[in-house]
Order: structure tokens, then sequence, then C-alpha cells
């Protein structure tokens, strides 16, 4: 897919030309300048994210180690109207750390200390190139961990994390990262270092922790923030429910949260997603199954004998075919272990996959999926689905070969479709991934001229010249215009820039 195509930003607010030797020795004069990356070979690894559809290698990669080299970075671009998008670990899935082919790229790779733990108050500070996991590993010994655990936490960055307000098997019960930080340090595009953000349990004011959480660097460049941490639960057991009917398993889900259970994760898959991660992992799980859930529950060993008997009956009132108890620890994270690897089991049955990540009500679990199914008949391409069950967010893997011409294409359009399905069962087209670039459009279905006219009001109040991460997440109305999806809602009078477009 073209730059051109990817981009954004009106043409007449693009910046001029940019003299690149010039800006290289620019930044060369802040930064050692082997931390300064310009040749094709040097560029490459950074084309991209998770969303590896997308690619553009970036004008200029930039690795600086100190918050003051940040600063002066940005104080760069921002005096020579150079546009930047900043980048953690790279595993993103909705491309939004694709870089511009006239813009900085600001890697966070050498920002991976964790700088303080504080047991007293149950926190740590790290920088935001730090491992989620590493946090739980580090402070493991202490009887802590960090709650918010993507699939991809052997990997994924905690600056990441906030950038998209990623959550993790343990959200239902634990929260969204929003929910797991109390402070935040950041860059504005002009250099000046802010507090986000505080030490204190609640601050006066507009909640801004709050707004730079999920903001996909389209606010500022995150350089440390503190964590929550949480005491490690004294059991936890995992069940994993089998049902021969994926409206059966979606009413279960539904059941478990009425019936006043509060586990500590809740996941789902269906078949297509159970035979490729059992072949991969040998987790166990019963590939004759429509769907399984996996619930856990933690607490004290009284509350967890409890509960799990309490899923035991309701799981059984919604018509489970089979119900097994993990007996100890490693059949608990032999369990879970198939889980986080199904994006990866995707890679035995498929050259290529499209991951979703809409969110919905959990009472129209049942029939999202089911129309899912009839969209993958419709668009004639598989579809394995992996997703929180608890809290509604989907992750739809659409298979497809990006060798074969036109299926890119198509996979874009199956994709367009699944979030429509969501927002028509009361859903939102994202909740963990982001928007992106890959999104990006759909926003134009969800907010209507007024929200999206406040959006572009917010990044302006901390990005004037729109030259942080342009392009990504909130789309121009001018873009809404000709995707045709710039609604007007009834009784509404039509957006003035919509009249002058």
């Amino acid at each position: 897919m073209s730059q051109a195509a990817l981009d954004d930003t009106p043409a007449h607010d693009r910046p001029q030309t940019i003299d690149k030797p010039a800006l290289i020795d620019k930044l060369t004069a802040v930064l050692p300048a082997e931390l300064v990356l310009s040749t094709e070979e040097d560029l490459k690894p950074f084309e991209c994210d998770g969303l590896s559809a997308y690619r553009q290698l970036p004008m200029i990669v930039v690795l600086p180690s100190t918050i003051e080299q940040v600063q002066a970075v940005l104080r760069v671009c921002h005096d020579n109207q150079v546009p930047v998008v900043a980048r953690g670990a790279g595993t993103g899935l909705s491309g939004g750390a694709l870089p511009l082919d006239n813009g900085v790229l600001l890697s966070l790779a050498k920002f991976n200390q964790i700088l303080d733990i504080d047991t007293a108050n149950r926190r740590a500070t790290v920088q935001p190139g730090v491992r989620n996991l590493a946090i739980s590993e580090a402070v493991d010994h202490l009887g802590l961990y960090y709650a918010p655990d993507p699939s991809s936490q052997i990997a994924c960055s905690i600056g990441g994390n906030v950038a998209e307000n990623s959550g993790g098997v343990h959200c239902l019960k634990y929260g969204l990262t929003t929910h797991n930080i109390v402070k935040l340090e950041i860059v504005t595009i002009e250099g000046e270092r802010l507090t986000i953000g505080s030490d204190a349990l609640d601050t006066p004011g507009y909640d801004l922790l709050a707004l730079m959480t999920g903001s996909e660097g389209l606010l500022g460049v995150i350089v440390e923030i503190v964590v929550k941490l949480l005491p490690k639960p004294e059991l936890a057991r995992v069940a994993m429910v089998a049902f021969d009917d994926v409206r059966a398993a979606g009413d279960a889900v539904a059941a478990i949260i009425k019936a006043g259970i509060v586990p500590a994760g809740l996941e789902m898959l269906d078949n297509p997603a159970i035979a490729a991660t059992e072949a991969f992992v040998h987790a166990g799980y019963p590939t004759e199954a429509a769907a399984i859930l996996l619930c856990e529950i933690d607490g004290t060993e009284a509350e967890v004998e409890e509960d799990i008997d309490r899923v035991r009956a309701v799981v059984e009132r919604s018509g489970a075919t089979d119900i097994r108890i993990s007996k100890d620890a490693t059949e608990r994270a032999l369990f879970w272990a198939g889980r986080k690897a199904a994006f990866p089991a995707m890679g035995r049955i498929s050259p290529d996959y499209y991951c979703m990540d809409g969110t919905i009500p959990r009472k129209a679990l049942a029939d999202v999926l089911i129309g899912i199914g009839e969209l993958s008949e419709q668009y004639g391409q598989r579809v394995a689905n992996v997703f929180h069950a608890g809290d509604g967010n989907l992750h739809p893997l659409i298979l497809y070969d990006a060798n074969v011409e036109g299926e890119l294409e198509a996979t874009e359009a199956f994709g367009g479709a699944i979030c429509q399905l969501c927002l028509e069962h009361g859903g939102t087209i994202t909740g963990e991934h982001g928007v992106g670039v890959e999104k990006i459009d759909q926003m134009c279905v969800q907010f209507p001229p007024a929200e999206l006219t406040q959006f572009h009001a917010v990044k302006s109040a901390f990005d004037p010249g729109g030259l942080l991460n342009p392009g990504k997440a909130v789309p121009t109305l001018h873009r809404c215009a000709e995707f045709g999806a710039m609604h007007v809602h009834q009784g509404q009078l039509p957006h003035p820039e919509l009249e002058r477009l």
C-alpha cells in the first residue's frame, strides 16, 4: 500500500520538501552519529510494525538513550517542521508505528530500564522500552506482578501498551493499562518535559493521564511510566469448558457474569482457533468442540474452590459438553499457553493473517460470532476467532495469502465489515489494538463530524502543527467525506467543514 494512500494529512498541510542531508547534520549535532540511521539497509527493520501488510521506509531513524536526547530531537523536528513517529517494540497490530517517508522515526528501544521498585506503595517506575513481562519477572520474588498481560507480553513494550491502552487475558478483573498506571513523563513536540498524573491517589483538574493512555503517539512521546503492582493471588485455577455450539458458549459467558462471578480471565476460542492452537502447543484442547472457554478464578484457596464450583454449575446449565479444571500450576500455565500462542499458531494453517480488534457488549457475543461466520462465507475467506470474552473484546483472525493478487484488499474489506458488525451491535471498532492506519476509515463510521472535530481540537492543544504521528487514529473530515461515511445524525445540521468540501 502506498504512502499516499495511507497518509491522512491534507496536501496543503504537509511540510515542504525536506533537505535530508541538512536534517541529518542537525540531528547528529544533538545525537552521536551512530544513533542516526539513514541508509536503506539500516532503515529496513523499521518499515512496519506488527501489521506487516503496510510498509514504508522512514526517511531517518534516531535511537536516543536519554530524555535530554529525546527533547533535543523533538526540538530539531519542531523547528524544521518534520513529522515524528515514536516507536516502541514494533509489535502493534494497527500500523500505529508505520513510518513516514518524509519524517523521523524516533525509536525508544534503548529506554529499557526498570528505574525503581517501590514495594511500600506497590509501584514500579519504568522506561517505555521495558517489556511488559519483564516487569512481573523483576518483582516476582517480592510476591508482586503487573496485571495487564497482552498475548505479546514477552515482546511488547510498556510504552506501546500505554499508547494503545492494551489489556490481555486478565483485563476483565484487573483492568486495562489505564487502570494500572499512576504517572507518566512525556515530552511534547516542542521538547518540553511534562509530568502527567501524580504519586498521590488522586489529583485535581482534568484527567490527562486517561487522555494520554490510548492516544497512539499523537499527543506526546512517553519517556517514563509509573505502574501499579499487585500481590500475586494465593491460588489460581482455570476451568477449560467445551461446547458443541458457539451460541451456547457465548451465552455461558453472559451467564457467568450474571451469576456475580468475576473471573480473573474469561477467554473464548472457536473451532478453527482450537484446532490450530492445539496442533501448535498441545495444551489438551478438545479439537472436536465448536468453542471452548477458559475461565480463571483467583484469590484465597477457599474463594477459588467456591467460585470454581459456581462456574461449573453455571456452565453445566448452559450446555457444556466437557469441563476440565487445572490440577496444578503447570496445567494452568499450559491452558493459558495455548491461548497466548493462538496468533502464532495461525502460521501453521495460513501464510498470512489479519487480526481484528472489535469490542461488543457481552450479550451480543453469540450473534456477532454467527455474523462473522456469515461474513466469512460471503467473502470466501477463513476466519478463526480468539477473544477476551469477559469484556467482549473480539480478535477475529482473517486468514489469507498476501502473494495472491487481490486477497489483501478482500481481507481489508472483510475486516471493515466486522467493524461495522460490531458497531451495529452497540460496540466499537477497537478495544486494545488502536486505530492506527488500519481502522481510520471506520472511525468515520463510528463518530459524527462534531466528535471528530473535538478530537482534532485535543490534538491541536498538544501538537498545533500536527507533527506527531500524522495520519493516524483520527481521520480528517475531508477523508471521511471521500470515504463516503460522513453521516449526518437525524436532527443535526451539516457540519460547517463539510459545506466547504
